[in-house]
């Protein structure tokens, strides 16, 4: 009788299905790929508080609203941020590694960023798939709200890869991303923060795009070389 592997919640697979499951590399994208784009805005304006990222401020609703009242108190809207986010490079390394993922994974980027932020670097980028949010701009420029694509997204994202049958490994830097890593058959840690490590010791963690290619070799149930 064939061994039987449980890959998700409720999804039992016996051994020989589960070597053709088909694998996705799910990638944060702000601080794994590129920088952070609320950081260098911040940095470019001088707006100190525009630093916070959810490697700061775990709930995401709460720094979004933060967020906008600095922007509405400032005057800044949508031109001001897209003219900084033009400026932005993805990091170095970072397109020879969703390249070489691309030849091994079906690669998807699921962030917390907005579709109105992330065009010009999924285009560097060589335009990965991105699942993320968008904003509501009024027409002279100005955010006045947001809109999740539905609640805990990334972790959805992959409860619902898996209802497809693929088989999911994932990688992200901060607090939003720990329920995707949870969700994932394998969670990595990239160049994430000394308390989001010591906090989720369960996942191995990494600073180098080298080191996260051996972990994704290692997740896989596939015999890959780098």
């Amino acid at each position: 009788m064939p061994n039987i592997v449980r890959v998700a919640p409720e999804i039992y697979l016996t051994n020989q299905i589960l070597e053709s499951v088909v694998e996705l590399a799910c990638l944060d994208l702000e601080g794994v790929l590129v920088p952070e784009i609320w950081i260098s805005f911040a940095e470019k304006t001088g707006i100190e508080e525009l630093k916070a990222t959810t490697r700061d401020i775990p709930d995401y609703d709460v720094l979004m609203k933060q967020r906008l009242s600095i922007l509405n108190q400032h005057k800044l809207g949508l031109k001001e941020i897209q003219q900084v986010i033009d400026t932005l490079a993805p990091m170095d390394g970072a397109l020879e590694f969703v390249d070489w993922l691309r030849e091994r994974f079906q690669v998807v980027i699921l962030s917390d960023t907005f579709y109105e932020f992330a065009q010009p670097l999924m285009r560097q980028l060589r335009w990965p798939t991105l699942f993320c949010h968008r904003l509501e701009v009024a027409e002279d420029g100005k955010i006045v709200d947001y809109k999740l694509r539905q609640k805990d997204p990334k972790r959805a994202s992959i409860k619902a890869f898996h209802s497809l049958n693929y088989r999911c490994i994932a990688a992200g830097d901060s607090y939003n991303d720990t329920t995707m890593l949870s969700e994932a058959e394998a969670g990595i840690l990239f160049k994430a923060p000394q308390k989001v490590i010591d906090e989720f010791p369960q996942f191995p963690s990494v600073t180098t795009f080298d080191d996260l290619k051996k972990q994704f070799i290692a997740a896989s149930n596939r015999k890959l070389e780098l």
